[in-house]
């Protein structure tokens, strides 16, 4: 029996490590058009979801911000008229007298302190009488009566320029009655806002 020669040896040993090295792995699958549809459309869903969840929350931020607009507003309107309200509260003075009374002076001092939160605040006084007296008098008398809330508050720092008066005598009476219950109503100063009072502050502790 004849030796294998090392080359036809060398020949065997490389055959039988191919047929131990298998066939080499088969290529991964590639992906059908139906199947790159389908990753598409997920993607797109989640960019559309993505974008909804952004608009959303937009939306509701901007419903926040509008409804906190609203409720800011309204606290000013409210707060605007019960300074108001507080503003044209009357005061009222003895028979024949133009003397602010000391429960009056309380009232002024709440104007003031409304004049002093709202320095672009203007008002007009208006004295008026009860029917005793003649036209003329009364006439003076309302004016008197004006002029004294005006000094009371100007002598308390309020710019003289921001108060106007005049009277009204007996014109304007808030009870047309002739006894002393309806007198004592008619013979009053008024209050009212000339300028400057679209939006008004509320007076520290007020």
């Amino acid at each position: 029996m004849r030796r294998a020669t090392p080359i036809v040896l060398g020949i065997v040993v490389l055959v039988i490590a191919a047929a131990c090295g298998g066939a080499p792995p088969p290529p991964p699958p590639q992906p059908n058009a139906d199947s790159l549809a389908a990753l598409e459309a997920e993607r797109r869903a989640r960019e559309q979801a993505a974008r909804d969840s952004v608009e959303r929350a937009n939306r509701e931020a901007e419903e926040r911000i509008r409804r906190a607009r609203e409720d800011s507003l309204a606290a000013v309107r409210r707060t605007t008229e019960e300074v108001r309200g507080m503003l044209a509260a009357r005061i009222n003075f003895d028979f024949d007298r133009s003397d602010i009374r000391p429960g009056d002076a309380q009232i002024l001092d709440q104007k003031l302190g409304i004049l002093n939160a709202n320095p672009n605040l203007q008002i007009e006084i208006v004295g008026h009488c009860d029917e005793r007296g003649s036209d003329e008098y009364n006439l003076a008398l309302g004016n008197r009566r004006a002029l004294a809330a005006k000094q009371y508050l100007v002598s308390r720092g309020i710019e003289a320029g921001r108060i106007a008066t005049r009277s009204m005598g007996e014109e304007q009476p808030l009870d047309p009655a002739s006894n002393e219950s309806a007198w004592a109503q008619n013979r009053r100063d008024e209050f009212g806002v000339t300028a400057g009072g679209d939006v008004l502050m509320r007076p520290p502790g007020m």
